[in-house]
């Protein structure tokens, strides 16, 4: 997510992991079961095991993830298809009754795919509290041009659509009809805020080197500086984080990250505007690594996605039901 463009910054260097197995255990219950399926099956990225892992509970079809070859099929080809996307930034259907009836989600989809065409707008530094930074970055690609920006709406529709089935009121920072550029991380974060939500999610996919695999979700570190005050929402936001993390594993079937997080898919940051301005609670999930050709033809694929979407919700559903 933190990637300006077509010349990349260097990847973060790699750290010791601790024992999978291990640091799952230790995450949640339910994603060592998750690593245990992903282990028995076989890769997420080898058409003869995607479809075979984490589908407990997912809506997705039954079509083979693409091959690395595969990646520049068209990112919507298969899995169930997100709804269209008219809804204005912010909006949701009617509540339907479900368990969560009266709880309110914000999506914030990483980026914009215009971004590119006004460097000026998002280079803009704004103020988040420890530091400033600015406005907003490109997002990644994978490479074979899809775009982050194009991949966390994709997911943030479908996600929207699975919350709005469990009664939930959703909003998104930005939908189809939007500006194009923008909007800036504080304003990202003012908006859940300004939403009273009671869970938020920032969507984004990595862009590390080849080799550099699986999710991370990162959770806000406890600031207190400037107009940046984390520390209510350090405790609700972990446990938010690490039921996204467990049900992830479980349903797609994806392994923590190999290069950061020592294989908790656990990463504690302080210099994100999106976290260090909310007020409540808040993650940001980078489901994968669009440079790697592996971690691309699963998020290039319509049924993964799917399934990402699902990892997440009952993630989102575990926690606001307590």
């Amino acid at each position: 997510m933190s990637y300006v463009g077509p010349d990349f910054d260097p990847p973060q260097p790699r750290r010791r992991r601790a024992p999978l197995t291990v640091a799952l255990a230790a995450l949640v219950p339910g994603a060592l079961l998750g690593w245990l399926v992903y282990e028995a099956v076989g890769d997420p990225g080898d058409p003869g095991g995607s479809d075979r892992a984490g589908t407990a509970g997912s809506s997705a079809s039954s079509s083979s993830a693409p091959s690395a070859r595969s990646s520049s099929a068209s990112p919507t080809d298969d899995g169930k298809k997100p709804s269209p996307t008219s809804k204005k930034s912010g909006s949701s259907a009617p509540a339907a009754s479900g368990p969560l009836k009266g709880k309110v989600v914000v999506i914030d989809p990483g980026h914009n795919p215009g971004n590119f065409q006004h460097t000026a707008e998002i280079n803009r530094q704004v103020d988040i509290g420890t530091n400033w930074k600015e406005c907003d970055t490109t997002g990644t690609s994978t490479n074979s041009g899809y775009t982050e920006a194009r991949f966390t709406m994709d997911v943030a529709h479908r996600l929207r659509d699975l919350l709005e089935k469990q009664g939930a009121t959703v909003k998104l920072t930005r939908d189809g009809d939007d500006p194009s550029w923008g909007p800036c991380v504080d304003q990202r974060a003012r908006f859940g805020n300004n939403a009273h939500a009671d869970a938020a999610i920032s969507i984004h996919a990595d862009g590390a080197a080849e080799g550099d695999r699986g999710f991370h979700v990162i959770l806000p570190a406890s600031v207190h500086a400037g107009a940046a005050d984390t520390r209510p929402i350090v405790g609700p936001s972990r446990d938010l984080g690490e039921r996204i993390a467990g049900n992830f594993v479980r349903v797609t079937g994806s392994a923590p990250s190999n290069y950061v997080g020592d294989g908790t898919g656990l990463v504690t940051r302080e210099d994100l505007g999106g976290l260090n301005l909310s007020t409540v609670p808040k993650v940001f999930i980078e489901c994968g690594n669009m440079r790697d050709t592996k971690d691309a033809a699963l998020l290039t694929s319509g049924t993964w996605r799917q399934k990402a979407a699902q990892g997440i919700s009952e993630g989102i559903v575990s926690f606001l039901r307590g």
